[in-house]
C-alpha cells in the first residue's frame, strides 16, 4: 500500500495559475557518496546450524497449519521473530534518507557453490547452490544462514499458509471453470495433485519521496447542440462541448510502502509467446510486513528460485512504478477539471529508498503447450501461498473457440433483425 500527504499546489476545486511548475531533474540519486547503509540480517547464525530450542534437533520444518517450525524429533513447535521488526527495517518512510539495504540484497555472484563446516562433527561439506543438506559423515543437517552472495538465502521468508491440499482445490476449480474452452491435450493431461510449493524471490522496497507531475486539464463551461450537414447534403443533430483549458501542477510527499518486484531473471521475463509469468503478478499483494527472519527450515518440502538480479537492475522498474502510484493519487485532486487532465511530466526527488530481499510463497500449476509450429508456450496457473488468490493461463481450443463466438455472432444478427423489423 502506499500513503501520500496532501497535495501543496494546486487544491481539488481550483484552476492553477501559471504554467505549471518547472520539471525536477529526473531521478536524482540517493545512494550516499559511500555507497548505502546496511542492515546486517544475519544475526548470530552464521554458524551453518540451527537447533530445536527443546531437544537440541537441528532437523525441524514449517507446520503450514500453524505456520510454525515444528522440530521433526520432539514435534516442539516455535514462532520465529518478525522480520522488519526484528531488524529495525519498519521505521517511519517519511524519515528515510539515502538507500538503506538489508544485508540479503548483496550483488549476486555467478558461483552459487558453498562450503559449510559442520558444527557436530567437523567436516567441511560443499553444496550447489541449496540452502539445506546433511553432513555425510553424522548426518547433522546443516543450515546456510551465512549470507554468501550468490541470492539464495534473503533477509526474511513469509511462510506458507495455504496448504497443498487447498492450492489443488483452488487450481482444480480454475481450470474446471475453463474446461469448455481448454485445449483437449491439457484436459486430458490435467492432474491438479502436480501443484508445486515455490518460494520466489522479490524484493521489497519502501520508497521516500516527493512528486511534482505538470499537465493541462479541461473544465467544462457549456454543452450545445448543432445542426451539422454531411457530404450527402444530409443534416443530423451534433451535441458539442467549450471548456476552458489550465495549466495544472501538483507537488505533494508520496510514502510508498512494501511495494514488491520480482528479483529472478527468468520470472521478469515478460515475453508472452513463450510464458505466461504475468500471471503471478496478478496474485499480489502478498502481507509481507508478517515476514519473519529467513531460516532455512521455512523451505523444507518447498522449491525456491534463486535471486539473480540486483538492487541498481531493478531501481528503474521501482522508480516507474512509483511514478505510476503518483499520478494515481494524483488523479485523486482533480474533480475540478471535469474533462480530464493529461499528465505530461511525472518527476520525483527520492529522498530515500529502503531494499529488503524475501521469499515469498506461491503455489505453481504448470503446463508446457507444444504449438503446431515447434514452438512452446508455457502456461501456469499460480495460488497465492498466504491469501489463496488464484489466476493462470489455460491452452485454448481455438476452433471450440471460433466457433462459438461465430454462433453469438450469428444469434446477435438475428436478434437485432428480429428487433428493427417489429419496431
Amino acid at each position: 500500500m502506499s500513503d501520500v500527504h496532501a497535495p501543496q499546489a494546486g487544491a481539488e476545486g481550483t484552476p492553477d495559475p501559471g504554467t505549471g511548475a518547472t520539471p525536477a531533474p529526473g531521478f536524482p540519486g540517493v545512494e550516499p557518496p559511500d555507497g548505502p547503509r546496511v542492515v546486517s540480517t544475519e544475526g548470530d547464525r552464521g554458524d551453518g546450524i540451527v537447533r530445536c530450542e527443546r531437544c537440541g534437533a537441528s532437523d525441524a520444518s514449517l507446520n503450514v497449519a500453524t505456520g510454525m517450525l515444528r522440530c521433526n524429533f520432539c514435534r516442539h513447535e516455535w514462532r520465529t521473530e518478525n522480520a522488519l521488526a526484528s531488524f529495525d527495517l519498519d521505521g517511519a518512510i517519511g524519515d528515510l534518507r539515502g538507500v538503506v539495504v538489508g544485508s540479503g540484497t548483496a550483488a549476486v555472484t555467478a558461483d552459487p557453490a558453498v562450503t559449510l563446516k559442520c558444527t557436530a562433527c567437523g567436516a567441511e561439506v560443499v553444496i550447489e547452490a541449496g540452502v539445506q543438506a546433511r553432513c555425510h559423515w553424522c548426518r547433522n543437517t546443516l543450515s546456510l544462514t551465512e549470507q554468501v552472495p550468490n541470492g539464495a538465502v534473503p533477509d526474511m521468508v513469509l511462510p506458507f499458509s495455504v496448504t497443498k491440499a487447498d492450492a489443488v482445490t483452488r487450481v482444480a476449480e480454475f481450470v474446471g471453470k475453463r474446461k469448455f474452452f481448454a485445449h483437449r491435450q491439457f484436459k486430458a493431461e490435467f492432474s491438479p495433485e502436480n501443484v508445486l510449493g515455490v518460494y520466489l524471490p522479490y524484493m521489497v522496497v519502501d520508497v521516500n519521496t516527493r512528486a511534482r507531475l505538470t499537465g493541462e486539464g479541461e473544465h467544462q463551461t457549456r454543452s450545445y447542440t448543432v445542426q451539422v450537414r454531411n457530404a450527402k447534403g444530409e443534416t443530423h443533430s451534433e451535441r458539442r462541448y467549450d471548456a476552458d483549458v489550465y495549466d495544472v501542477r501538483r507537488t505533494f510527499d508520496l510514502h510508498v510502502d512494501d511495494l514488491t518486484v520480482e528479483s529472478s531473471t527468468e520470472r521478469l521475463d515478460r515475453d508472452t509467446s513463450r510464458t505466461s509469468n504475468n500471471v503471478i503478478n496478478t496474485i499480489l499483494p502478498f502481507d509481507v510486513e508478517n515476514s519473519v527472519r529467513y531460516d532455512p527450515r521455512y523451505l523444507q518440502g518447498f522449491t525456491s528460485e534463486r535471486r539473480d538480479v540486483d538492487v541498481d537492475g531493478l531501481r528503474g522498474a521501482v522508480h516507474q512504478q512509483v511514478r505510476d502510484i503518483a499520478r494515481w493519487r494524483a488523479d485523486e485532486t482533480i474533480g475540478f477539471y471535469d474533462r480530464g487532465v493529461r499528465w505530461d511530466t511525472t518527476d520525483l526527488d527520492v529522498q530515500g529508498e529502503r531494499w529488503v530481499s524475501a521469499y515469498l510463497p506461491v503455489w505453481l500449476y504448470s503446463y508446457l503447450q507444444t504449438r503446431k509450429d515447434g514452438s512452446t508456450l508455457l502456461h501456469y496457473v499460480a495460488v497465492n501461498g498466504r491469501t489463496g488468490e488464484t489466476m493462470g493461463s489455460v491452452p485454448l481450443n481455438w476452433p471450440r473457440l471460433l466457433a462459438v463466438s461465430a454462433v453469438v455472432e450469428a444469434v446477435g444478427a438475428v436478434a437485432a433483425a428480429v428487433l428493427w423489423v417489429l419496431s
